[in-house]
């Protein structure tokens, strides 16, 4: 695997000094420092590359790390997930990273809902490194489902990567839950759309900790048609040269709460459907999902689709092996596009599927995994935050 490489730094052991005169041609001009070890000397790489970077502020030495979280495809490409560490001893949680939300939660043992049930809860009893916050916490998404319980912080554990982390633990979780094999969900949204005013991600507390390369979350969603379920990742503070082909094309974000984008416009097989919005790149949301008008324009252009009242789009199955024809968005003046193959995304019967592209979303369109699983995406959060478009290497 070809990372963004680091500059790696090596801190000579510190040393303690005493001098003493040499007797140079009758004159003591110079002094010899006999070296001795310092038994008492800590090495900090960071320390280092901070006063290298105060000392010198154009050499911008890097020092940090990578973490690599490995996924499971949920069958067929309905979401994925990665398994984090929380707590002393460290309990393992199986999380939904999404970055279309900034909360990080999971049940409390203390929770008794079916839902909380079919999880694994978790028991800060257990862990000597628990906090308890004190706020109480809720939160609800797009889709109705809800949770909400109290704040509370431990040591979090992403891929290698540990910090401390405020997180949310549910006493309550509605019914839409009990049917997700993953636990909670982990935010990769800003902390502007945190439930809790105040409250910092994961991605903030370990670019504050400088535990990071780059102040990137790199994300490959392999899609069952290609990959047979194999090979996600989540990538913090690196970007995976193999997993895409040509370069990486960076969409300004035009707000800070979602990875927010602007959409110029949808096309298909390269024709403009004249058709625009601001949208979000979200990896928790399964489907592309943008305004009736603009999938009303892309459906047309596929034989026999047909639109059902209460099941939104549906296309010929047979556009399964369909890999030359494809939607396109265009984003920071490049066209990213999602092969037609993966808008047959589950059968109904008859020779139909749901399509992948379904309207409704009038004013932010959303690009999700059926989207993210053609492009690997970088999420950039620097001063102008970003998001790295390129198309998935098969």
């Amino acid at each position: 695997m070809k990372l963004i490489p680091l500059i790696s730094l090596i801190v000579a052991t510190a040393s303690v000094a005493s001098a003493s005169p040499i007797n140079v041609n009758n004159r003591t001009t110079t002094y010899a420092v006999p070296l001795t070890r310092n038994p008492y000397f800590k090495p900090n790489a960071q320390a280092q590359v901070a006063k290298l970077n105060r000392r010198y502020p154009d050499l911008k030495v890097l020092v940090g790390s990578i973490g690599s979280v490995p996924l499971t495809d949920v069958y067929p490409d309905l979401e994925y997930y990665g398994t984090v560490s929380v707590g002393t001893p460290a309990q393992a949680l199986k999380l939904n990273f999404d970055t279309g939300s900034s909360d990080t939660w999971f049940p409390s043992s203390t929770c008794n809902t079916p839902a909380c049930k079919k999880h694994t809860r978790f028991n800060s009893a257990q862990s000597s490194t628990f906090q308890k916050d004190g706020r109480g916490w809720s939160m609800g998404y797009g889709d109705g489902s809800s949770s909400s319980g109290y704040l509370g912080s431990d040591m979090m554990n992403v891929g290698g990567l540990q910090v401390r982390q405020t997180i949310g633990l549910a006493t309550e979780e509605s019914s839409q839950f009990g049917n997700s094999p993953e636990d909670g969900l982990f935010g990769l949204g800003f902390n502007s759309i945190e439930s809790v005013r105040g409250v910092k991600t994961f991605m903030d507390n370990v670019i504050a900790a400088g535990l990071l390369v780059q102040p990137v979350v790199s994300v490959f969603l392999p899609s069952q048609r290609l990959f047979n379920g194999d090979g996600g990742e989540y990538l913090f503070g690196g970007i995976d040269t193999s997993k895409f082909t040509g370069s990486l094309k960076y969409v300004p974000v035009t707000r800070k709460g979602y990875w927010q984008v602007a959409i110029r416009d949808a096309l298909f097989n390269g024709h403009s459907l004249n058709q625009a919005s601001e949208g979000i790149i979200d990896t928790g949301t399964t489907l592309i999902i943008i305004s009736n008008a603009a999938a009303a324009a892309v459906h047309d252009n596929i034989p026999n689709a047909v639109f059902e009242s209460g099941n939104g789009w549906l296309v010929p199955c047979s556009i399964r092996d369909d890999t030359t024809q494809r939607v396109s968005f265009n984003m920071g003046g490049s066209d990213f596009h999602v092969a037609l193959a993966d808008l047959a995304y589950q059968d109904v019967g008859d020779g139909l599927c749901y399509s992948g592209i379904q309207g409704g979303q009038e004013d932010l369109w959303i690009l999700g995994d059926v989207f993210i699983k053609n492009n690997y995406c970088v999420f950039s959060q620097t001063s102008s935050p970003s998001v790295g478009i390129a198309p998935i290497k098969y």
